[in-house]
């Protein structure tokens, strides 16, 4: 039967797995080949450990207070799945959260750190139920300003701030 503890555990299985198998991409230099300990050891025992821990889950025999508490979350996922007067399904909201997540995701190299940030942030708001439009705009953008200038300034990383057409034009 599969729990939200078993899906877990697949999902988890699955990432260890992929993560086991991106090691190997890991370059090492010519000297580190025969050491005991390199780049590679830590990734490689944390993969395993993953499997390990997951295969546990998997194998685990339920309990019957395994059982009550996933009949409660099959229900409380149900309950999700149902319209709210007034609200609408409240798992749209996570679904378009994460669609907003992929799209800032895809936006922010040919956009700039500030406009898709800034947007991401205004729309992830709107989505959330904020209506007070003022509040939404400047919160927004100050906190993407404040986190460039941060970067950029004290910290030394640079961060592309606007499209590259943008700066192009300004610049030049």
């Amino acid at each position: 039967m599969l729990t939200r503890d078993r899906i877990g555990a697949l999902l988890m299985l699955a990432f260890s797995i992929g993560y086991g198998v991106m090691i190997f991409r890991i370059p090492l230099l010519p000297f580190q080949m025969n050491d005991a300990f390199t780049a590679r050891s830590m990734p490689q025992a944390l993969a395993v450990l993953g499997c390990v821990l997951s295969l546990a889950i998997l194998f685990k025999p339920m309990s019957d207070a395994d059982r009550t508490e996933n009949a409660r979350w099959v229900d409380a996922m149900k309950h999700l799945a149902r319209p709210i007067a007034g609200q609408g399904f409240p798992l749209m909201r996570v679904i378009v959260l994460c669609g907003l997540m992929v799209f800032y995701g895809l936006t922010v190299r040919p956009l700039g750190f500030l406009v898709s940030t800034s947007v991401f942030l205004i729309t992830c708001m709107l989505v959330l139920g904020e209506r007070r439009f003022i509040m939404v705009l400047l919160s927004s953008v100050s906190i993407v300003v404040f986190f460039w200038v941060l970067m950029t300034q004290f910290l030394g990383v640079y961060i592309a701030p606007l499209p590259e057409v943008l700066v192009d034009m300004i610049g030049g």
